[in-house]
């Protein structure tokens, strides 16, 4: 708390006005940083009618999280506290979002049942964090770019194989 305290340019019994403890001021950040990245997934799906450019920007959403020197991805996705429900709830709620802003897409384009969209959605959506993750932690030999380009390839050819439909 202290050193939140000193980062924020209050003491610490300011934050504690404001912050019973040390997971309720958690539970806000985290809270500020899921919103921040599901915000930014609608935004890149939002951004253009091209489903293949729809991955690629939401692919580089999620890298352009998990290389942010903000640590919020860290926050979000790796802490010890991710046990703890209220935690667990909020970590979930990334995923399950941007799924189903995901799986909103893939019906309307598919015809699928909401079931199997999402269940798509989930899978894509899990493969990107997984291999950001994986990428953020063994980043040497390739770039932030060529990692979401390959990986954003590898779910567009999965994707982009379900017929489209008029």
């Amino acid at each position: 708390m202290d050193d939140i305290a000193e980062r924020a340019g209050v003491s610490k019994p300011v934050l504690y006005q404001h912050f019973p403890g040390k997971l309720d001021l958690y539970l806000a950040l985290l809270e500020k940083s899921a919103n921040e990245i599901i915000d930014r997934c609608r935004e890149a799906l939002a951004s253009t009618d091209e489903n293949k450019e729809r991955v690629a920007r939401t692919v580089e959403v999620f890298y352009d999280y998990v290389a942010s020197e903000s640590g919020a991805f860290r926050l979000v996705f790796e802490s010890d506290l991710t046990n703890d429900p209220a935690v667990r709830e909020q970590v979930d709620r990334v995923t399950n979002e941007c799924a189903e802003v995901i799986a909103e897409v893939i019906a309307e384009d598919t015809g699928f049942a909401p079931t199997a969209s999402h269940l798509l959605a989930v899978g894509l959506v899990g493969q990107i964090q997984v291999s950001a993750r994986y990428w953020l932690h063994n980043n040497g030999e390739l770039s932030q770019a060529d990692a979401a380009r390959l990986v954003a390839g590898l779910a567009w050819r999965g994707i982009g194989g379900y017929p489209k439909t008029d």
